[in-house]
């Protein structure tokens, strides 16, 4: 284990909160490097990557920092690129057994199972349970929903299997951990932890310049949002806390199934587990000036690839006032509305729309509808497979990796801002590897 991780941990360095956990053996409880209590001696402690190892060497969550709420790391991400892919998997489709996880990586169970040994050292099976034990705890911690709803929302049949595991892994009941918090609500509010620092005044102006109206609001503190997932439609609302490192989030959602779903989402939109400490270095390594560096910046994200692809495909070659206007009319004219709430239309609607509504030439309006086709088709084709589709190059594809799925190494080196900028500025974007996306908006924040 990194040396750096002992002295994080007894300076309690926020920084690097979820990228290492620390177990005590003394006492056989695993908890946050920020951890508030007495600091164990060096020789009574073992480290953890993730909380999921520390609860298979029989360790168990703290109750006083409360590692179900640290932000995710990306210190593992070094593993077989087929690993990464079934953490993030097994973490946001809890409901999906072991064999359903292996189809969508398309290998086998036991490839699956012989690769996580490797890695991670814990089964699949057993990352899983404990990622639903986890994830039980903290909206047994936060939120207001029924134990049968956090049952649900966690991945379990019912609340007699959450129970009996919970507290096999726990040593606790559901109950005890709720402590007389049993009541219904159809609002969800439960806080997102991230390592400082993050910085809320470029992810919030950044989101308000590019706002379709309907769907999206912006405040100086607030970021609010519909969403369709699947069958179901939502909302949800991101608060700015002062001072304090994680975000309020309230979700209005009707099937709690999908509740994991939406927050790995919002996690992402948000880019709450990026590390800037590592992400900065970086980018100064390649060249950004240390007196231009916009510190804590997040990638903006976009909630899905498809709305991702539609903003990028009607921003070609205008500005972006003039994109969010066109995709403002889109949304009008063509989204579903329920009361105040209006949602971000679909492939289906898209795609059988004449777009006349739309002053853009005819050619734009056919490769929007040839896109929207394409979802409709292949909606699990790469988005690599869009430049088949006529209308649409390089640059729109990246544009939709990096917002709509957050890729973090997406170099945007055609881009009109980007190009002149470099002709400023002396920049070796080979040294930005792996995080190329943040050297993206960091030359986009420096006009």
């Amino acid at each position: 284990m990194n040396t750096d991780y002992q002295q994080a941990r007894l300076t309690r360095d926020p920084r690097f909160d979820g990228t290492f956990f620390v177990a005590v053996k003394t006492t056989n409880i695993f908890c946050r490097s920020i951890c508030p209590a007495n600091t164990a001696l060096e020789k009574n402690v073992e480290y953890f990557h993730l909380a999921q190892q520390a609860m298979s060497a029989g360790y168990r969550p703290c109750l006083r920092c409360r590692p179900d709420s640290a932000p995710h790391s990306y210190a593992w991400q070094g593993v077989h690129t087929t690993v990464q892919r079934g953490i993030r998997l097994l973490s946001q489709y809890k409901e999906l057994s072991i064999t359903e996880i292996a189809t969508k990586l398309g290998i086998t169970d036991r490839y699956f199972r012989q690769l996580f040994q490797q890695h991670l050292g814990l089964s699949p099976k057993q990352y899983q349970l404990f990622d639903k034990v986890l994830f039980a705890k903290q909206l047994l911690h936060q939120s207001n929903l029924t134990v049968e709803h956090i049952a649900h929302a966690s991945g379990f049949a019912s609340a007699r299997r959450l129970q009996h595991n919970f507290k096999k892994v726990t040593g606790l009941t559901p109950q005890q951990v709720k402590q007389g918090k049993e009541k219904q609500s159809e609002l969800i509010s439960l806080r997102l932890s991230f390592r400082p620092p993050f910085n809320w005044q470029h992810m919030q102006s950044f989101l308000a310049l590019r706002v379709i109206q309907g769907v999206e609001s912006v405040t100086e503190d607030c970021y609010h949002r519909t969403f369709v997932i699947g069958t179901d439609k939502g909302w949800f609302r991101v608060s700015r806390i002062q001072d304090k490192h994680n975000l309020k989030v309230e979700i209005r959602l009707p099937n709690i199934e999908k509740l994991p779903a939406v927050l790995n989402n919002i996690e992402r939109v948000f880019d709450l587990n990026a590390d800037t400490k590592t992400i900065q270095s970086q980018l100064l390594r390649c060249g950004i000036p240390k007196d231009k560096m916009v510190t804590g910046l997040r990638i903006p994200g976009v909630w899905d690839t498809f709305e991702a692809g539609c903003r990028a495909i009607l921003g070609q070659q205008i500005s972006v006032k003039m994109a969010i206007t066109l995709l403002s009319q889109l949304t009008q004219e063509l989204g579903e509305t329920e009361g105040d709430n209006v949602y971000f239309p679909t492939p289906k609607t898209i795609s059988k729309s004449d777009l006349n509504f739309l002053k853009i030439p005819n050619s734009r309006k056919q490769t929007l509808r040839l896109f929207a086709q394409h979802i409709i088709n292949c909606p699990d084709s790469p988005i690599d497979d869009w430049l088949h589709i006529k209308g649409i190059g390089p640059w729109t594809v990246a544009y939709a990796k990096m917002r709509g799925q957050s890729s973090p190494d997406i170099w945007l080196n055609t881009d009109l801002i980007v190009k002149k900028q470099l002709t400023k500025i002396n920049i070796d974007a080979e040294l930005a590897r792996p995080w190329r996306s943040y050297l993206t908006f960091q030359i986009w924040s420096m006009v």
